[in-house]
């Protein structure tokens, strides 16, 4: 059929969500309860977990996929700008590839340690990484995330510290690892599970990047508190589709998602998360964000020598 009589019936069948990592992570706790929603206001909406590459394998999945609103992803900053800024040969653009949609939260990032570390703040840990150099290592979902240019930016700005990088699939394989004791550290997006096992005693967090104290969190400090004011990170998810999907798609879509995180129970439940919902974003908007990181970002990877391959 006619693209604009697709356009106009849409959506006739199910929406598929990729969210570009394993089930578990952050990306579920995001992308879920608006799949979720979805049924009411668009249709049936399920998702499907494609992990690996740091998020490069889904996001790369969902840029081949038919431009007609089916495949949608839920990208963030480490997939639209951290991989195709430090890969070699990136298998999609983050921005040729793609049409931002919506964003639906803003996010930070968190140092954490197993309870063992003798470690209580971040000067902390620079401190006993110094002391014994070479037997820290840090992790994070992948090679050339937002995650990994954070840890590796904590390394140039405390002197270059002897910290090595562990890339995993996912936070759920790497959070596991630390509770276990089998790595010491992960920089992590904040989660509702992050902050229940550091309420548990599972995990201990050292700071957040954001600009202030989480309002569900007051008792961690800030990476500004901590004197490294240069870690701070706002990072972001948000709703992609491939960039030949038409106007009339996006537009359907960013507006049912601007009624679903106007609801307040959803707007709890991110927040709960340490996450906080963007009530008024859209394909426009949204689309400069992401050009305007890349651009930003571009300069500071490339001064840190960050690659993925």
């Amino acid at each position: 059929m006619p693209r604009g009589a697709s356009a106009d019936n849409y959506p006739s069948r199910p929406i598929r969500l990729v969210i570009p990592y394993t089930a578990g992570a952050a990306g579920d706790q995001i992308g879920r309860p608006w799949a979720d929603k979805m049924e009411a206001l668009l249709g049936p909406t399920y998702v499907e977990n494609i992990g690996g590459g740091g998020g490069a394998v889904g996001s790369a999945a969902v840029a081949q996929s038919a431009p007609d609103g089916y495949s949608l992803l839920l990208g963030n900053g480490s997939t639209h700008v951290m991989i195709p800024l430090t890969s070699a040969r990136p298998a999609y653009d983050g921005i040729r590839d793609f049409r931002a949609i919506y964003r639906l939260i803003t996010s930070t990032l968190a140092f954490a340690v197993h309870p063992s570390l003798p470690v209580r703040d971040l000067q902390g840990l620079i401190a006993y990484t110094r002391a014994n150099p070479g037997t820290l290592s840090y992790g994070t979902p992948g090679v050339g995330t937002g995650n990994h240019l954070i840890g590796e930016i904590f390394k140039q700005q405390s002197g270059s510290l002897d910290l090595v990088h562990i890339p995993y699939r996912g936070m759920g394989p790497a959070t596991n690892d630390l509770i276990s004791g089998q790595i010491a550290l992960v920089i992590a997006v904040v989660s509702a599970q992050l902050l229940q096992l550091g309420e548990a005693g599972k995990i201990r967090i050292l700071a957040v990047t954001s600009e202030k104290r989480l309002s569900g969190a007051q008792e961690i400090p800030t990476v500004i508190e901590a004197g490294m004011p240069d870690l701070a990170y706002a990072g972001w998810f948000g709703l992609f589709a491939p960039k030949a999907t038409p106007d009339v798609i996006v537009d359907r879509i960013a507006g049912a998602t601007r009624l679903a995180v106007a609801d307040s129970k959803l707007q709890e439940a991110y927040r709960a998360q340490g996450l906080e919902p963007d009530a008024h974003s859209g394909p426009d908007q949204f689309q400069r964000l992401v050009e305007d990181e890349f651009f930003r970002l571009g300069p500071i990877i490339k001064s840190i020598g960050l690659k993925r391959d």
